[in-house]
């Protein structure tokens, strides 16, 4: 462990010899990413879908687009291969750009062509190769290398949430992930192989894989651990400081602390910047300097052209970031969100999708109680969660094999609570009478009537578009046929991944959380259609989807939801404001762009 330090202890001292540099490098990189290739990427995509008449991509229709539509999953594919292509490339810039430096030959130009003429050197069979070699060891490598470009690589978060509810299904995740992190160490020599001495991916994976055979990739794991443990500890040492003199700047200066304010926040932004180019730079000379070509004496030399196109990048970032935190400071930013109560309960006080639940969790005054509905054997519509009744009545039945009537003298019990199972009807009712707007999901089965939303329209479209009331769905044929049958609906679309950005027939979309962008967001509004998050249970991440400016948030914890919000908007100081800032924002701060 001494060593360890010793070794964080010299490569610092390095660092900060050519702090400068490595900061321009990891800004630099990280707004080539976000500025073109994520653009870039994010059209193709929608033209391609566009072009094949293509509205979305989901899991629902993933057999039906490689079917029918070969020409788009080609498209798609190279455009896979771009991707791999560009991540690659991120990846050698700055494995170059940090050897560069230490050379003292920090040149941009010369970065740039020496990194395209790897990328034209590599062969099409290395592209299977790197994309096994990165689903491995993105994960658990981000502290070395981090691109938003594999952000969609992860289990989303519900699903994670089913596979903790068992026993089995936690102990086989754990040992899922212990492999997958044990290959991803052995592997993690192969990428600055291939940038650093020109290997092939085949033969970079070898020598990885053999240089850290016999248990030598635990001092690996133990470096990674202890300058993610280092950096964390300094992160929030920087964050209490700065947090801490922004409180004493709002008792001391009065008007002049939003001034202050606006300063500080900039202070954190670049702050977050140095000390995550700081990380990443002692990582990886310390992880892989026995690939690094080093002269620790030299003087970092860079070109006129490459200091003014630094100093134009970094003055760029630094106005766009101080007029976002002028206005995020001012309130400017500020969207109160709607409060959705999952399933018509809060915070577990009554029997799902009941109407005593639905009664006690109007008291809390939720915009919407969100709630489901299946069709029952005699073509009526029962309010029901699951496909089958045992797990909250005991009865091993669906709501296809009952009548309403069978359906509405079943007692359900959840959380210490007993209350009878509600038709529609009954339960559109009690809301309409409590004024309680509802958000009803339209549950389908494969043994569904072939008129079942026609009926549905028939008999409810009128009521719920009266009482303000709206409609989602995970089956997209439900969204689209509801919107054609009564076009006054206003019926969103369930999406458990954000894979891309949809072209449909929807008012919005409620998206899980854990895969929910920020560009996801701004496109669906700048299309005119709402974006609500499910299912957000933690006040963290209902601050993090405010600052999103998602416009509802769906909730099992409605109580801690209206807190979050009130904490939110009802920031006392500027200090308050900067804190919830550092806590919303990932760890590391993205700018205002």
């Amino acid at each position: 462990m001494k060593e360890i330090f010793q070794e964080v202890h010299r490569e610092t001292r390095v660092f900060t010899h050519h702090w400068f540099q490595y900061l321009a490098l990891f800004i630099g990189v990280d707004l080539l990413i976000q500025l073109i290739w994520i653009p870039i990427f994010r059209i193709v995509t929608t033209v391609v879908l566009q072009a094949g008449e293509i509205p979305f991509v989901s899991y629902q229709n993933l057999v039906l687009i490689i079917r029918h539509h070969p020409l788009v999953v080609l498209a798609l594919l190279v455009e896979l291969l771009g991707l791999l292509l560009v991540v690659y490339g991120q990846f050698a810039l700055v494995l170059l750009g940090i050897q560069q430096i230490r050379q003292g030959q920090f040149r941009i130009r010369q970065l740039l062509r020496t990194v395209v003429h790897q990328l034209a050197s590599l062969r099409p069979g290395s592209l299977g190769v790197l994309l096994v070699y990165f689903l491995l060891v993105i994960p658990f490598a981000d502290l070395v290398f981090r691109t938003p470009l594999l952000a969609k690589v992860q289990i989303p978060q519900f699903i994670l949430d089913y596979l903790t509810r068992n026993s089995l299904l936690v102990t086989l995740l754990a040992l899922l992930y212990a492999l997958v992190l044990v290959l991803g160490i052995r592997l993690i020599d192969a990428l600055p192989l291939m940038i650093c001495q020109g290997q092939r991916p085949r033969l970079a994976l070898a020598t990885s894989w053999r240089s850290t055979g016999h248990r030598q990739w635990w001092p690996l794991l133990a470096r990674i651990i202890v300058i993610g443990v280092l950096a964390t500890a300094v992160m929030v040492f920087f964050y209490a400081l700065t947090v801490g003199t922004q409180f004493g700047a709002d008792r001391l200066l009065g008007a002049g602390a939003y001034y202050f304010a606006v300063g500080d926040l900039l202070v954190i932004q670049l702050g977050s910047e140095f000390l995550a180019a700081w990380a990443g730079t002692i990582t990886v000379a310390i992880l892989f300097k026995s690939l690094l070509i080093d002269q620790p004496n030299a003087r970092v030399k860079t070109s006129r052209w490459g200091r003014v196109t630094i100093a134009i990048a970094l003055g760029v970032v630094i106005i766009v970031s101080v007029i976002g935190n002028a206005l995020y400071l001012s309130g400017g930013w500020d969207r109160r969100p709607v409060t959705i109560s999952h399933r018509g309960v809060a915070d577990e006080n009554g029997v799902q999708n009941t109407i005593p639940a639905l009664q006690k969790t109007h008291r809390l005054h939720p915009n919407y109680v969100e709630m489901d509905v299946h069709e029952t054997k005699d073509h009526q519509f029962v309010v029901l969660h699951d496909e089958n009744l045992a797990e909250l009545t005991g009865v091993d039945k669906t709501p296809h094999q009952l009548t309403l009537r069978q359906l509405t003298r079943l007692t359900a019990r959840e959380n210490g609570h007993r209350a009878k199972i509600a038709s529609f009807d009954d339960y559109l009712r009690a809301a309409d009478h409590l004024h309680q707007h509802l958000l009803v999901e339209v549950k389908t089965t494969p043994q569904d009537s072939p008129g079942m939303l026609r009926r549905f329209a028939r008999r409810y479209g009128t009521t719920l578009v009266r009482h303000h009331n709206q409609v989602h769905s995970l089956n997209y044929r439900v969204v689209k046929q509801l919107r054609k049958l009564d076009p006054r609906l206003t019926v969103l679309y369930v999406q458990p991944y954000n894979f891309t950005y949809p072209n449909t027939a929807a008012s919005g979309y409620s998206m899980e959380y854990s895969t929910l962008t920020d560009d996801f967001i701004d496109l669906a509004h700048l299309q005119g259609k709402i974006v609500y998050a499910w299912t957000v249970n933690d006040e963290v991440v209902m601050k993090q989807m405010m600052y999103k400016n998602v416009d509802g948030v769906i909730t099992d914890n409605l109580v801690e939801l209206n807190q979050a919000i009130a904490d939110y908007e009802h920031q006392q100081s500027y200090g308050r404001r900067l804190l919830n800032y550092i806590m919303v924002v990932p760890t590391r701060a993205e700018f205002a762009l």
